[in-house]
C-alpha cells in the first residue's frame, strides 16, 4: 500500500521552485501517495500539519532550516515522522543528519532509510532544531537577504558576517546553569541542539543532535573583529579551548540581559530575552539514511 505522505516546499527557498516538479514526480514513482500544500506565509506551516494529522503517515518538508524551524511544531504535536528535502542555503539540519543535497538521494532516504528520534532545543515556547543565539548572531541574520544567499549559496554567511563584525559591540548578560549563575561581558550568546549551524559551523567538536544535551557558548571578546582569527577553531567546534571564550553544558539554561535582546532559532528571528532554553530528548523521528 502506498504512503500517503504531505509535501510541503518552500518555493522561496534556494532550490525551491525547480525542485518541485522533481521530488514530487521521484517521489510518486518511490510509491508515496503525495498531498501537496504550500502556503507563504511560514507560520502558517503548524496548522497545516494538524489538519492533515489523521490523513498521511509522514510529512516531507523541501526548504532549508528556517522552513524546518517553523513548520516543527506542528511535527512534534501530531508526531508525525519527518523527511527532509535540503532546499536551502545552509542545509544544517541536513548535514548534521547525513541527507544528501542532491534531490533524488535525499527522495531515496525518505523512501529506504531508517527512522532515528532525535532531540530538539526549546526556547520561550518555541522549539529548534541546530542552535538559538543572540547578539552578533542576531544582525547577521538581520542582513542575510534573499539575494545575498541566491548569490552566495552558503558563504551568504561568512560574507555577510564580514558585513556586519565591525559594526557589534559587547553586552551585559548573565547565565544560570548547573546551580550556578554567571555574570559576562559578550558579543554572542550560541545554545546549540544539533551539530552544525550557520553554514556548517560546529556548536561543539562531540555534539550530536541525539546526545541529549544542549551545548552553550560564550564569545567574551572586546571587539567582534577578535572573532575572525578564532573562526578556524569556531568551525571544527573546537572553542572550548580558546581564550574569550566560554562554553558549558547542561539541559536546562536561562540567559538574562539589560535590554530585550532578540534570538534567533535555525536562522530565524522568533523570541527576545528573558530566555529559558530546554532539551527535548528524543522529540520526534526523522527518515535518516540506512
Amino acid at each position: 500500500m502506498n504512503r500517503r505522505a504531505l509535501l510541503l516546499v518552500n518555493r522561496h527557498a534556494r532550490r525551491g521552485k525547480e525542485a518541485l516538479s522533481q521530488a514530487f514526480s521521484k517521489l510518486q514513482e518511490l510509491g508515496f501517495d503525495l498531498q501537496e500544500e504550500s502556503t507563504e506565509k511560514p507560520k502558517q506551516l503548524p496548522d497545516i500539519i494538524r489538519r492533515w494529522s489523521d490523513r498521511v503517515d509522514l510529512v516531507i518538508v523541501g526548504g532549508g532550516d528556517g522552513t524546518l524551524n517553523a513548520a516543527v511544531d506542528g511535527i512534534v504535536d501530531t508526531q508525525l515522522p519527518l523527511g527532509i528535502l535540503p532546499l536551502g542555503t545552509a542545509n544544517d539540519l541536513a548535514r548534521t543528519l547525513a541527507i544528501p543535497e542532491a534531490l533524488d538521494e535525499a527522495c531515496q532516504v525518505i523512501a529506504n532509510g531508517t527512522q532515528q528520534r532525535i532531540d530538539l532545543g526549546w526556547v520561550n515556547g518555541k522549539h529548534f532544531f541546530n542552535v538559538a543565539s543572540l547578539g552578533l548572531s542576531v544582525q547577521i541574520t538581520k542582513q542575510l537577504t534573499k539575494e545575498i544567499k541566491q548569490r552566495w549559496g552558503v558563504l551568504a554567511y561568512a560574507v555577510t558576517a564580514i558585513r556586519v563584525v565591525g559594526r557589534s559591540r559587547p553586552f551585559l548578560a548573565e547565565i544560570r546553569s548547573n546551580g550556578e549563575s554567571i555574570k559576562v561581558k559578550t558579543v554572542q550568546i550560541a545554545v546549540g541542539n544539533g551539530q552544525y549551524y550557520g553554514g556548517g559551523m560546529k556548536i561543539a567538536e562531540d555534539a550530536a543532535i541525539n546526545d541529549q544535551r544542549l551545548d552553550l557558548y560564550s564569545l567574551e571578546i572586546e571587539r567582534a573583529w577578535e572573532i575572525i582569527p578564532l573562526l578556524p577553531a569556531m568551525k571544527q567546534g573546537q572553542q572550548a579551548d580558546l581564550p574569550g571564550v566560554r562554553t558549558l553544558q547542561s539541559q536546562e539554561i536561562e540567559v538574562y540581559t539589560h535590554k530585550r535582546r532578540p534570538i534567533n532559532t535555525d536562522g530565524e528571528i522568533t523570541t527576545y530575552t528573558p530566555a529559558k532554553f530546554r532539551l527535548i530528548p528524543q522529540a520526534l523521528s526523522i527518515f535518516v539514511p540506512g
